[in-house]
C-alpha cells in the first residue's frame, strides 16, 4: 500500500465516522419523540417536525457521503492501477538497469584487462631506462673517480714543488739576515763617521757666520729680521697677483653667469615702451572753439587753471591746444575735463567745476583699474588696498620719461625669471621688485626719496621685512642685506638702463659727464680721462712710473665705487684703466 491508499483510506474512514455519528444522534431523537405522551402539544409538534427536517438532512448527507465514498473506491481503483503500471515500469528500468551495469562490468574487465597489460609493458621499458640509465651513471662516476685520483696526484706534485720552493726561500732569508747583520755593522760605522763630519760642519758653520757677522756688521738675529721683510714683501706681491688671478677668474665666471641670466630675463621680457613728456596736446574740432574755451576777457581759461591746476597754453599752433603740468595726474584729469568741455559745448565756470568732478572720479578709476591689471600681469595676490590706489597713480608718473607702473611690472617681470634660474623665492622677489618704486607716488607730497618712503609704506601696509629692506635698499640709501634686495637692483637696473628705456635732459647729462671725469682725474696718478658712450664707459690713463698692474686694478675700483656713492644714472658705467710703458731710443 503507497501513500496514496493510505490518505484515501482515513479519508473514508472520517466519513464512516461522520454518517455513523448522525445516524446514531438521529435514532435517540427518534425514540426521545416515540416516548412522548402528548401528541397534540404544538411545541412537541414542531420539535417532531424539525427533528424530522434535520433526519432528512442527515439521510441527504449519508447519500452524499456513500456517493463521495464511491468517488473515493474509483479514484482508488484507478491510483491502484497506475500504482501497478509504475511497478511494471520499475521492473523494467530495473532490468535494463541490471543489463547496462553488466555490459559495464564486461566492459570494465576488458579494460582492466588492457590496461593490466600496457602497465607490464610500460614497467618494463622503465625497467629497461632504469638499467641504462644505471650503467651510465657508473660509468660517469667511474670516469670522476678516475680524475678525482689524477687531481690528487696533481696536488701531491704541487705541494713537493712548494715544500721545496720553501726550503730554497728559508735558505735565501738567511743568507738575507746576514747580508743585512753585515749591512747594519757597515751603517753603524757610517753614522758615527757622518756624526764626526756633522760636528766638523757644524763648527765651520759656526766659524763662518762669526766671520760674516764681523765682515757685514749684523748680527744674525737682525739679517734673519731682514731677510724675513724682503721676503714678506716678496709673499705680498705674489699674494697680491694670486688675488688678483683669482678675482679676475671669479669675476669672469660671475659676469659670464649673470649676463647669462640677465640676457635670458631681458629676452623673454618683451615690453613696449613709449616716452613721454610732461606737456599733453587737445585736439580741437575747429579754430573757433578756442575763442570759447578761452571766454570773454579769459574768465574761461582763468577758471580751468584755477580749478585743475594745469596751465593751459593756447597759441597759433591750428586746432589745438597745449596743457602743461609737472604732476601727470593732475595734467591727465585736466587732458579730461577740457575734452568733455569741447564735446559738450556749454565752457562756463560753473560747467568747469562739475566736468571737473567728474574727470577726477573717471581718472581714479581709471588709475585703480591700471593697477589691478598691474597686480594681475605681475601675478601678486593680497595687497593692501591703499597699495593699490598708490600704484595707480604711477600709471601718469614717468621717471627719464619711462613710464613707471610700466618699470614696475617689466621689473617685476625680469626679477622673477632672473630669481627662477637662482632657485630662490620667486613670490617674495617678484613682490619686492613690484614694490620698489612706489615711494614715487608721494615724493612730490612727502619730503624724502623715494626709496625710504616706499619702505615706510610698505611697512604701514603690513609688507615683509624682506620686502621693505629691498625697497629701501634698492638706491643704496641702506646697504642692501638679502639677495631679494641684490636682485632687486639688479632687475630694476635691467629696466632702466636698457637703450630707449628712459632720457633725460641735456644739461643733466653733461654735469653727470662732466662729475664722471672729475671723480677719475682726482685720483693720484691719472695723467687724463675721457668718457665714452654717452656716460656708459670713462678710460683713465695713468702714468706708468706712478701706477704698477696692481695699483691699477685698485683705482679702477675706487673709480667706480666714488660713482656709484655719489652719482645716479640709468644702467651701468664701465670703468677701464689703461696702463701703459714706452721706451723710446734713438739711433744714430
Amino acid at each position: 500500500m503507497n501513500a496514496f491508499d493510505a490518505v484515501l483510506l482515513g479519508v473514508v474512514l472520517v466519513l464512516v465516522l461522520v454518517v455513523v455519528g448522525a445516524v446514531l444522534v438521529g435514532v435517540r431523537t427518534m425514540r426521545r419523540l416515540s416516548a412522548a405522551p402528548r401528541p397534540e402539544d404544538p411545541a412537541y409538534i414542531a420539535e417532531k417536525d424539525r427533528q424530522e427536517q434535520s433526519l432528512a438532512a442527515l439521510r441527504t448527507a449519508a447519500d452524499e457521503v456513500n456517493s463521495t465514498i464511491d468517488v473515493a473506491k474509483s479514484a482508488a481503483s484507478a491510483a491502484r492501477a497506475e500504482a501497478a503500471a509504475a511497478k511494471a515500469e520499475a521492473k523494467a528500468a530495473r532490468a535494463e538497469a541490471r543489463r547496462v551495469l553488466d555490459d559495464a562490468r564486461a566492459e570494465a574487465d576488458t579494460v582492466l584487462e588492457r590496461a593490466h597489460k600496457q602497465a607490464e609493458a610500460d614497467a618494463e621499458q622503465l625497467r629497461t631506462a632504469a638499467r641504462r640509465s644505471g650503467e651510465r651513471e657508473v660509468a660517469v662516476l667511474a670516469a670522476t673517480t678516475r680524475e678525482q685520483a689524477a687531481e690528487v696526484e696533481r696536488r701531491a706534485a704541487r705541494m713537493d714543488e712548494r715544500e721545496r720552493l720553501h726550503t730554497e726561500e728559508v735558505e735565501r732569508l738567511a743568507d738575507r739576515e746576514r747580508q743585512l747583520t753585515a749591512a747594519s755593522a757597515a751603517l753603524a760605522a757610517r753614522e758615527s763617521a757622518l756624526a764626526e763630519r756633522e760636528q766638523a760642519v757644524a763648527e765651520a758653520e759656526e766659524q763662518r757666520r762669526r766671520e760674516l757677522e764681523r765682515v757685514a756688521g749684523l748680527t744674525a738675529d737682525a739679517a734673519r729680521a731682514e731677510l724675513i721683510e724682503v721676503i714678506e714683501t716678496q709673499a705680498k706681491r705674489e699674494a697680491a697677483l694670486l688675488v688678483r688671478d683669482i678675482e679676475s677668474d671669479a669675476r669672469n665666471t660671475a659676469e659670464q653667469r649673470a649676463r647669462h641670466i640677465v640676457v635670458d630675463a631681458i629676452q623673454r621680457v618683451a615690453s613696449e615702451q613709449t616716452a613721454e613728456s610732461v606737456v599733453s596736446v587737445l585736439h580741437l574740432p575747429g579754430d573757433e572753439m578756442k575763442g570759447r574755451i578761452i571766454g570773454r576777457e579769459g574768465r574761461n581759461i582763468r577758471a580751468f587753471e584755477s580749478v585743475t591746476g594745469v596751465n593751459l597754453i593756447i597759441d597759433d599752433t591750428p586746432e589745438a591746444v597745449l596743457l602743461s603740468c609737472f604732476d601727470p595726474v593732475r595734467r591727465e584729469v585736466g587732458r579730461l575735463t577740457l575734452e568733455k568741455l569741447v564735446l559738450d559745448g556749454r565752457i562756463h565756470p560753473h560747467r568747469i567745476e562739475e566736468v571737473y568732478d567728474l574727470a577726477r572720479q573717471e581718472v581714479e578709476q581709471l588709475c585703480h583699474r591700471a593697477a589691478e591689471d598691474a597686480l594681475v600681469e605681475v601675478g601678486i595676490t593680497e595687497i593692501h588696498p591703499e597699495l593699490v590706489s598708490l600704484l595707480g597713480r604711477l600709471r601718469y608718473r614717468t621717471s627719464y620719461g619711462q613710464n613707471v607702473l610700466k618699470h614696475l611690472v617689466e621689473t617685476a617681470h625680469i626679477a622673477g625669471i632672473m630669481a627662477a634660474e637662482l632657485r630662490l623665492d620667486v613670490p617674495t622677489i617678484k613682490r619686492s621688485a613690484f614694490l620698489h618704486d612706489i615711494g614715487k607716488a608721494l615724493t612730490h607730497e612727502v619730503e624724502g626719496s623715494h626709496a625710504i618712503i616706499g619702505a615706510d609704506l610698505a611697512r604701514k601696509y603690513g609688507e615683509s621685512e624682506d620686502v621693505v629692506h629691498a625697497i629701501e635698499a634698492h638706491h643704496n640709501e641702506v646697504p642692501p642685506q638679502t639677495i631679494e634686495a641684490v636682485l632687486t637692483q639688479a632687475s630694476d637696473a635691467c629696466s632702466g638702463g636698457r637703450p630707449g628705456a628712459r632720457r633725460e635732459s641735456l644739461e643733466a647729462y653733461v654735469k653727470r659727464l662732466e662729475r664722471i671725469e672729475e671723480i677719475a682725474a682726482g685720483k693720484l696718478g691719472v695723467e687724463k680721462v675721457f668718457a665714452m658712450q654717452a656716460g656708459r664707459e670713462i678710460r683713465v690713463m695713468v702714468k706708468p712710473d706712478d701706477v704698477d698692474d696692481i695699483g691699477a686694478a685698485v683705482l679702477a675700483r675706487d673709480v667706480a665705487k666714488q660713482i656709484e656713492e655719489e652719482l645716479t644714472y640709468p644702467g651701468q658705467i664701465r670703468v677701464t684703466v689703461v696702463r701703459e710703458s714706452r721706451v723710446t731710443e734713438i739711433a744714430r
